[in-house]
């Protein structure tokens, strides 16, 4: 009895996985060496960003599984929320430094469109970070709900930003600005290995080196 012979590189799943291959080899998706132009401070800032970003989301875990009396009742709780917050900030920092060092080294260049996604990304997690203040279940996070809800009902957007709702603002910070932030991440490392890391300003004419 005969059997029919499919063609499986015919079939969506072989199309997409080849063009995947094709787009990033494993080469370069894991490169072994860079140019010396990536030896630069500015791009150890993007490697500081996604290491804090991983305490940011470890001690944010753990936070979240034990829930605001653990972290304001308990001194284990206390030392992982303010893990957090250090992390936090150290984020926001070396996400500065690393878009404005981009900035100035015209990153845009060549139509590149990675900067875009680093610029996203930095401003959902304003976002993630004013949600976050919201759920510290204590009088900082009650003042600033009530500071911020006058200002979102101005705009029409308060309907379905309820700041004042603790758990909207929760499952907001825990859940869908986070999962939004490592997406962005995710694209953002995705577009670096793919389009490669930004050469240096070409040299003008008659620049004298040295």
């Amino acid at each position: 009895m005969s059997r029919t012979v499919t063609d499986d590189s015919r079939m969506w799943t072989a199309r997409l996985r080849d063009r995947a291959v094709k787009a990033l080899p494993p080469e370069k998706l894991l490169p072994d060496r860079q140019p010396a132009y990536v030896a630069s401070w500015i791009y150890v800032f993007g490697v500081l960003t996604l290491s804090a970003l991983l305490v940011v989301v470890a001690s944010g875990v753990i936070l979240a599984l034990k829930g605001p009396t653990w972290w304001h009742t308990s001194g284990i709780g206390l030392f992982f929320n303010s893990l957090h917050l250090w992390s936090v900030e150290l984020f926001f920092f070396f996400m500065v430094v690393h878009l404005w060092g981009k900035f100035f080294m015209a990153a845009w260049r060549g139509r590149r469109l990675t900067w875009v996604t680093g610029v996203v990304a930095f401003v959902t997690s304003i976002g993630t970070a004013f949600t976050g203040y919201l759920s510290q279940q204590n009088f900082d996070s009650q003042w600033i709900a009530t500071q911020a809800k006058d200002g979102l009902n101005s705009v029409g957007v308060g309907a379905f930003f309820n700041v004042m709702n603790f758990g909207q603002m929760f499952i907001w910070h825990v859940l869908l600005l986070p999962a939004g932030v490592g997406v962005l991440v995710a694209l953002h490392i995705a577009m670096v290995r793919l389009r490669g890391v930004v050469p240096p300003m070409p040299r003008r004419s008659g620049q004298e080196e040295g």
